[in-house]
């Protein structure tokens, strides 16, 4: 199964829905930064957040994850897009980060933060933001209070904490942070994310994997295509109080 899902998300040009596009306006939503302001993007997979960042804000860029073949690519794409020298990348876990406090102005993470639970993202990353910096991460959630019976067994497995944004509003605010913005991503942002994974699929159909795996592998998308009133991912742009 854990080859049927490297396999299926081998050479994708990210791990969850985003779009440059919304890169760029989580980043405005920050409002001004430090010249050259020192980044951090958790969880980064091959980057397509991290080369945006590393173009916009002029700044460098420390790009972690703990796929190394990931940061291999991310190195790649640096160069080619003349950004390798404000790019560092760092095979680590999000859970034992290898930086001093306060070490940024902008701590990021698209699509990674429910791999430790909101809660507990906000309280480990917390101790990396610099003074007047922020915190944007984007978070799977619900967005209706009676999610159907598909949807929510799909995520009782998938991310068993997932919570509605007001709820997660309401998390950030009781443990110190000000909620400076949030944004619902749209369904384009989806179609970024599973159109090339889709293909994947179909060519290990064409080439014979076994149909119970590839379908295991894609049932997320299915799940999507059925349910995807229900939930989705919000961006977060948080300052500590």
């Amino acid at each position: 199964m854990m080859s049927a899902f490297r396999r299926a998300h081998d050479g994708l040009p990210r791990e969850a829905p985003g779009s440059e596009r919304t890169t760029r306006l989580l980043l405005e939503m920050c409002g001004p930064l430090p010249a050259a302001p020192r980044v951090v993007d958790i969880g980064c997979g091959t980057g397509p957040a991290t080369l945006v960042l590393a173009e916009l804000t002029g700044g460098t860029v420390d790009a972690v994850d703990l796929h190394e073949p990931y940061l291999t690519e991310l190195g790649a794409r640096a160069r080619a897009a003349g950004v390798d020298g404000r790019v560092r990348t760092h095979v680590a876990s999000m859970q034992d980060l290898p930086f001093p406090d306060t070490a940024f102005d902008l701590v990021w993470a698209e699509g990674s933060a429910y791999v430790m639970g909101f809660d507990a993202a906000l309280a480990a990353w917390r101790r990396l933001v610099a003074p007047g910096g922020a915190l944007v991460l984007t978070e799977a959630e619900w967005t209706t209070p009676d999610p159907s019976t598909g949807a929510r067994e799909f995520w009782d497995e998938a991310y068993p904490s997932m919570r509605t944004t007001g709820e997660n509003v309401r998390a950030a605010q009781e443990t110190g942070w000000t909620v400076a913005g949030t944004y619902l991503l749209p369904d384009v942002d989806w179609d970024a994310y599973y159109e090339p994974l889709a293909s994947n699929l179909d060519r290990m159909r064409d080439d014979g994997v076994s149909p119970a795996l590839v379908d295991d592998v894609g049932h997320e998308i299915e799940v999507r295509r059925a349910h995807g009133a229900d939930y989705g991912y919000t961006g977060y742009v948080l300052r500590p109080r």
